[in-house]
């Protein structure tokens, strides 16, 4: 357990964040006994009802996979239809919900958020609800179109703004699928392990932060270079005790910046992130599909790119490697301890994230995380 807190205090917040969760949904049980009216609010302010429990979902992003498998022994059972993108989850991972979940192969294929929504498809997959990521959400007139099919809709993200969204969009898959206790435990669990990196970080200056580049899917092409901006993993970057460069001049969740700023900033810690899905690239692979020894080969090949040698990060041995499967899910938590632990090792020393990956795993997870997922250079 993260800085001491105690399971008692952590039991307390399970049954606190549960009554306090049910009001925030708003799930009310209406006064005739036939009817249980389950009211959703979500991310955008929008409200929808159900008049039970969702069991046919369709969701574009395969990450809602992983969610729901934080709160659902049998995530694939709640899902109509997905965007059947492997890449987003990881190659090994899907091969370890199709052995555990063989019906994960007979569900209907959608667009995924990066692609362009068929109203037509939501349609005739049948969802009872559709859960679509902030960003990509319907227009007005296909989210009238998809309504007018009796087909409610509503919005998540854990992409966006993870740390403000985290919560209501776990939160509103609970109460859709009736694991409303299943999701306030695991948030309160979540809520605990932010709030433990969040008070060893209490008194910290602005100069003590410092200078942050990750870079995502770093090296998948030729150009540099993507960075989060104001939004995304850039938030989490700053939770970490971190500044993130990219910030300054990408207003959005996620952009690109040029090789000059890079070496204009100086960042003093570099984070590169990959997986199977870099297959076939420069960049990082890192993940269950390869040694710790193969993902430090690709990343050091990674900072061997024109222009990183010189930079802080690489001078003083300050690189790391992520796996993107990490980011935009719930399993962000794990993503907040290991930057906390990379951007400020002598404030973390007692952090065991392996431990906190070893109690979610237990504690929650339908398909156990399998690992590496982190990784340094020598």
């Amino acid at each position: 357990m993260p800085f001491g807190f105690s399971a008692r205090r952590s039991s307390f917040a399970a049954r606190l964040g549960r009554w306090l969760g049910a009001l925030a949904l708003g799930l009310v049980v209406q006064a005739s006994p036939a009817i249980a009216d389950i009211a959703l609010k979500d991310v955008t302010g929008r409200e929808v009802h159900l008049a039970a429990p969702a069991q046919r979902l369709l969701i574009d992003d395969g990450r809602f996979l992983i969610a729901l498998a934080l709160i659902h022994p049998d995530p694939v059972s709640v899902v109509a239809a997905w965007p059947r993108d492997i890449n987003r989850i990881g190659a090994a991972t899907f091969a370890a919900y199709q052995a555990k979940f063989p019906a994960i192969d007979s569900l209907a294929k959608v667009a995924s958020s990066a692609g362009s929504l068929s109203v037509e498809q939501v349609v005739a997959a049948r969802p009872d609800l559709a859960v679509f990521s902030l960003g990509s959400q319907p227009s007005d007139e296909e989210r009238a179109r998809i309504e007018a099919a009796g087909i409610p809709v509503v919005v998540i993200d854990f992409f966006v703004h993870p740390l403000a969204n985290t919560e209501p969009s776990l939160r509103l898959l609970g109460a859709a699928t009736g694991r409303t206790a299943q999701a306030e435990d695991f948030l309160a669990f979540r809520r605990d392990h932010l709030d433990a990196v969040r008070d060893a970080l209490a008194g910290l200056t602005a100069a003590e932060r410092p200078r942050v580049f990750l870079e995502p899917h770093a090296a998948m092409t030729a150009d540099c270079c993507n960075s989060p901006g104001r939004g995304n993993v850039g938030e989490i970057i700053e939770a970490a005790g971190g500044t993130n460069i990219g910030a300054a001049v990408i207003p959005r969740a996620f952009g690109k910046l040029n090789l000059e700023y890079v070496i204009a900033q100086d960042p003093q810690v570099y984070i590169a992130t990959g997986g199977s899905h870099m297959e076939g690239t420069a960049g990082l692979l890192i993940g269950p599909e390869y040694s710790p020894a193969r993902a430090r080969e690709t990343l050091q090949r990674v900072i061997s790119r024109p222009g990183f040698a010189g930079l802080a990060a690489v001078r003083d041995g300050r690189v790391h490697g992520l796996s993107h499967q990490l980011l935009n899910s719930p399993l962000d938590l794990f993503t907040v301890e290991i930057l906390a632990t990379w951007i400020h090792p002598e404030r973390f020393k007692g952090l065991d994230v392996g431990e906190t990956v070893a109690q979610v795993n237990q504690r929650f997870l339908a398909v156990p995380i399998q690992g590496p997922n982190w990784i340094d250079l020598p």
